[in-house]
Order: C-alpha cells, then sequence, then structure tokens
C-alpha cells in the first residue's frame, strides 16, 4: 500500500503535470500560456488519475482538481466535517469518517464568513495543545465579510490563496461570498472564479446551504442536487457533492454523496461527538458491517432497505445497493451465491477474515 508521502508526490507531479506545454502552447498573442497543452498530455497527464484529496482512488469524496461542497441544513455539522478536512489538509489529522485525507504542502484559507465565533467554538472543541505550532504557522483564518464578493470579483479567491501562500480555500459558507444565489449571472460569474483558483493548484472546499425542506418527504428518500439552496451552476461546476441531512443538533445524521466523482459513498450514518468534535461511521449504517451481521446474507433489495430506511426503495436506490454489493465482491469482502428454483436470486454473503494463530 502507498505511504500518504508517496500519494501527496503523486499530487504534486500530477499538477505539475497540468502546466506542461506541447506545440499546443501558445495563445493568439504567441505568448505562452499553460493552460494549453498537447491533447496526449491533457489525457494522460492532467491529473485525471491521481490520488483523491479525500477519499480512496475507486471511491473518491473529494477529488484533486475539482472543489468539494458539503451541503444541508443547518446545524447537522457542515462546519464540523470542514474543520476535520482543514485539519486533514494540515496533516494534523490522518482521516476524517474513516477515508484518508492527502495532506498539502501549503497554507489552509480557512473563510470564516458566516458567524466566525460559532466556528471557532466548533473547531475548538476539536483542537490539541500540540497543534499550535502548526496552526499558527499554516492556517489562515478570515473572520467576517471578504471585502468583495466573489461573483463581482471572479479574481478575488485567487487573490487571497496567492497572498496566502494556501493550496486548500474553504469557503464557510458559499452564501456570505456572493451577492446572491438565486441568479444564473453571480452562479456563472462565481464558477469562474472558482476554476481559476482550481486551475492554479488550490483545493477548494464550500460548505453551503438547502432550500427549505418541502413537508411531507418520505423518511429515507435522497436528497438530491435539486435541493440544494440557489441556481445549479453552483452545484453543476463542484466536484464531489456531498448532503449531511438530520436536524439542528443532532449528533446522528445521514450522509449522502450525491454527486459523485468516482465510486459512490453511502449513506451512512455520521456519529457527531460534539464533546471531542471528531465525527465517525456509525458501523450499523455500513454496507460491510451490514452484510456480516446478517447471518443468511442480503439480496440488494435487502441491502437497499437496510441503507435507505424505507421498505419500498426505488429502482435507483436498488441499483445503487447492487452496485454497492458488488463492489464489496470486487474488493474480496463478500460473495454472491446463486438462491431459488432457477437460481436467479443473488443473494451477497460477507467473507470473514482469516485470522493467523
Amino acid at each position: 500500500m502507498k505511504s500518504r508521502e508517496d500519494i501527496r508526490r503523486e499530487e504534486e507531479a500530477a499538477w505539475a503535470g497540468r502546466g506542461r506545454l506541447g506545440t499546443a502552447g501558445v495563445d493568439a498573442s504567441g505568448a505562452s500560456d499553460k493552460r494549453f497543452v498537447d491533447g496526449w498530455s491533457f489525457f494522460t497527464e492532467s491529473g485525471a488519475d491521481v490520488a483523491p484529496v479525500w477519499g480512496w482512488p475507486g471511491q473518491v469524496a473529494w477529488a484533486a482538481g475539482e472543489s468539494l461542497m458539503v451541503g444541508g441544513p443547518i446545524g447537522t455539522g457542515k462546519t464540523t466535517v470542514g474543520g476535520q478536512l482543514t485539519y486533514g489538509r494540515l496533516g494534523l489529522l490522518e482521516t476524517v469518517l474513516g477515508m484518508p485525507v492527502v495532506p498539502g504542502n501549503g497554507k489552509v484559507l480557512y473563510l470564516a464568513l458566516d458567524r466566525p465565533r460559532q466556528i471557532a467554538r466548533a473547531h475548538r472543541r476539536l483542537v490539541r495543545p500540540e497543534w499550535e505550532k502548526v496552526l499558527r504557522e499554516r492556517l489562515v483564518v478570515w473572520c467576517g465579510p471578504l471585502p468583495g464578493l466573489l461573483d463581482k470579483d471572479t479574481e478575488l479567491l485567487l487573490k487571497l490563496a496567492r497572498t496566502h501562500h494556501a493550496d486548500t480555500v474553504v469557503i464557510d459558507s458559499l452564501k456570505d461570498a456572493v451577492s446572491t444565489l438565486t441568479q444564473d449571472e453571480a452562479a456563472v460569474a462565481y464558477n469562474n472564479g472558482r476554476q481559476r483558483l482550481i486551475s492554479e493548484g488550490v483545493e477548494l472546499l464550500e460548505l453551503h446551504h438547502e432550500k427549505k425542506p418541502q413537508a411531507g418527504a418520505e423518511r429515507g428518500q435522497a436528497p438530491t442536487l435539486n435541493g440544494m439552496y440557489g441556481m445549479q451552476w453552483f452545484t453543476a461546476g463542484a466536484g464531489s457533492v456531498l448532503y449531511l441531512a438530520g436536524h439542528a443538533g443532532d449528533p446522528v445524521v445521514k450522509l449522502w454523496q450525491i454527486k459523485t466523482v468516482k465510486g459512490e459513498i453511502g449513506p451512512l450514518e455520521i456519529v457527531h461527538d460534539h464533546d471531542t468534535g471528531l465525527s465517525r461511521v456509525s458501523e450499523g449504517q455500513d454496507p460491510l458491517s451490514l452484510l456480516k451481521a446478517a447471518e443468511s446474507g442480503l439480496t440488494a433489495l435487502c441491502m437497499a432497505r437496510l441503507l435507505y430506511d424505507t421498505e419500498k426503495p426505488d429502482s435507483a436506490q436498488k441499483a445503487k445497493a447492487r452496485r454497492i454489493l458488488d463492489k464489496l465482491v470486487e474488493e474480496g469482502h463478500a460473495k454472491v451465491v446463486p438462491h431459488g428454483a432457477k437460481k436467479t436470486t443473488l443473494v451477497f454473503h460477507a467473507i470473514p477474515l482469516l485470522r493467523v494463530v
């Protein structure tokens, strides 16, 4: 298995390749522009296969060179998760929600735009005395409104990152960074600035809010991108979008990946420890744990019922449960056994770990 340092070197090499010039590396005026690359370099050296910032190569929560958006209702732990990812990028936490985080080399610029004191209280639960040197040297926090709005000044985000030598920027939260969330012009302009930042090798984490939930929504119903507040271009320009479902202050919420990059994550029950500031995946909702607990195995339908907390999962939920089970088989964690008179019912069983005596 690759070490964290090996993964980080691969990430750096891939991003260096983004600026490699071929014969096409000249703009209309004859000047060199690193955004021009030849076709082969674009497909093979642009970072498409680089290890994720957060997650595994086959199951990506946050892809290098693409922003991660974490959304959901107020009080469901967006800032809590964002804080842990911040400390992961600083090399202070190796994993978040059980998934590895690749540390950066530069500083993290945290834009505490929405109630900075509340953000500080949320992070303070997690901060440890031995982190003081790293936090003083490599974490820069902006408190309160920005000097301009990111849809009005599309260069501002990159300017701030460059000024503070940051290779990671966290926006907490998006609604406080733009003039409006409900106009196409603002969303398109913001996305322009977002892509300018990312094209320079700076990773971006955006915390965002949902629309007002609709009355009568079925319990366990999967959220969609349409549930995020604002115009579609805010989510369209993001790489991965995660959604934390629950009510304000809930110690247990559900995480969904409503826009994927590679592989699928969740739905997972997330337990927020409000004393330590750490979050973990509830083992009861982890697909492999569910499979291990089922002595007679599980069909895709049964897995969908457990994951989505509904007796009547829809076709999309059943299909996703099947993909999760197939992935467990592919990774060697499970096996599939045909059942029934015609052997058409597929039952999945966990493969027990071999114990070395």
